[in-house]
């Protein structure tokens, strides 16, 4: 018998004691807690102060019935499962216990095996619908698309992509890292005549820029050394749908150019083919870079910007969009409470109040990973300010740094980042600029970059860059 099963609680409704005293004795001899009463009037008050998770009711008992006290069960909440016995049994009866919300209906004499065998089942099916309904709880609220916010920001940002999703061009989401552009592009996905086509995700940072061609576009057989086989590449597997290209701003030149005959045209060529293949696929482009700025750069090619920049969506960052973050918070802390068996019902003033004051740049997902943390380390009922990371619970806004200290505190940094005899190159700047951020957040490179608005191969690149200088350790 597993632990689980030991703390199932079962109630026997029976007024023939003999009866009641077997199953009771049985079903103890399970490691399952058992009581038992003789009336449905005796039944009620123990099933609220007790919450049984088995209700064995005869159905013929003195006064109210066991079919008026299954109906009285099923207006719960979270109503146990209802095993229904009689020496009366016939169709009629069992279907309208069924009807009623019964989950078996068994008749007397009991075989003590098949009603241990039917306890086990229910009581499982039980803890199922349990879980099918918290998962409802926590993940089917007052959201959109996956989007949780009732602030005026994010309502007005619902409302673009309403809009945006009835146009047909491409669309550009543009956010600090953490805030949801994969949510938002997926929203204006399923928002759009598309949403039962594919929805694909590519991440331009993530793939070798000499791979990116082929994955993009497909490849022909020989095309290039190891392409053993035709290889379909994602415009071809979104046709119909949406394709979202993340972190478009890591996007090689020469591929921005192809990606804008695409756009223009619909067409696409893969590696080594010999003619083009029209495609059928609306295009979201996402990016915490200032694609503007990168334009100005020479990084970026302006054409494609202004092509991108027909429909743009801009998310907020969370420290605008006031008690959103408190929703939010208390989302996460019972999905994490779901997924860690944990039973932590909020925050302590102060543990809500560090969150508060926190700017979180890395925004949503920060805020997720904080919660996710606070739970593992906190085992009463009350999240408390030291569950949560040190980052977060010892910031103050009179002692932050370069991350939102003023202008007084970015001209200390500025003079101790060039402190010396010999003023450094702009790109020794860079690189001690980027050392000082890493040692304000312990080498955490991940928030690094988000701190830094750049993408972690960016990050990784400008340290190689600098391998040979001190800066880059």
């Amino acid at each position: 018998m597993s632990d689980n099963e030991k703390r199932d609680r079962v109630l026997v409704v029976e007024d023939d004691a003999g009866l009641a005293k077997l199953m009771v004795e049985e079903l103890e001899e399970t490691g399952r807690e058992v009581r038992a009463v003789d009336s449905v009037e005796k039944a009620l008050p123990l099933i609220s102060e007790w919450s049984p998770d088995l209700i064995l009711s005869d159905l013929r008992l003195p006064g109210a019935d066991g079919m008026s006290l299954l109906r009285e069960t099923t207006e719960l909440h979270l109503p146990p499962a209802f095993v229904i016995l009689t020496a009366f049994g016939s169709i009629e009866q069992a279907v309208e216990a069924l009807k009623a919300g019964a989950d078996e209906f068994l008749t007397k004499p009991i075989d003590v095996d098949h009603l241990l065998l039917t306890v086990t089942r229910v009581l499982e099916n039980r803890r199922l619908r349990s879980e099918v309904q918290r998962f409802r709880e926590v993940f089917s609220g007052d959201d959109f698309h996956g989007l949780v916010g009732e602030s005026r920001p994010m309502q007005a940002l619902y409302d673009q992509i309403r809009s945006v999703a009835r146009a047909s061009g491409p669309v550009l989401v543009m956010g600090e890292s953490g805030t949801g552009k994969e949510l938002v592009a997926r929203a204006v996905h399923e928002e759009s005549e598309r949403s039962d086509g594919p929805f694909l995700a590519v991440n331009c940072a993530g793939i070798p820029p000499d791979l990116l061609e082929s994955e993009f576009f497909g490849h022909a057989a020989g095309a290039f050394t190891g392409a053993v086989k035709r290889h379909e590449g994602i415009f071809t597997r979104a046709h119909g749908g949406t394709l979202l290209l993340d972190e478009i701003g890591e996007m090689p030149m020469n591929l921005q150019a192809k990606l804008l005959r695409v756009l223009q045209e619909g067409m696409i060529r893969p590696v080594g083919g010999e003619s083009d293949r029209q495609v059928d696929v609306r295009v979201l482009a996402a990016t915490n870079r200032d694609l503007d700025a990168l334009v100005e750069e020479g990084q970026f090619r302006e054409d494609l910007f202004y092509r991108l920049e027909t429909f743009a969506l801009s998310i907020p960052p969370l420290r605008e969009r006031g008690k959103d973050l408190e929703l939010l918070a208390a989302q996460m802390l019972r999905r994490y409470n779901l997924q860690q068996g944990r039973n932590a019902s909020g925050f302590s003033e102060s543990a809500m109040e560090a969150l508060r004051q926190y700017p979180f740049p890395g925004n949503v997902r920060e805020l997720q990973n904080a919660i996710e943390r606070a739970v593992t380390f906190s085992h009463g009922e009350v999240v408390e300010a030291e569950h949560l990371p040190t980052r977060i619970r010892n910031y103050r806004p009179d002692n932050a740094s370069s991350a939102g200290g003023g202008q007084a505190a970015a001209d200390s940094l500025l003079a101790s980042l060039t402190d010396g005899p010999v003023l450094p190159t702009l790109d020794e700047l860079e690189l001690r600029y980027i050392q000082h951020v890493l040692d304000q957040v312990d080498g955490n490179k991940r928030r690094a970059a988000a701190l830094l608005g750049v993408s972690r191969q960016t990050l990784y690149r400008k340290l190689g860059n600098g391998k040979d200088s001190e800066m880059a350790g």
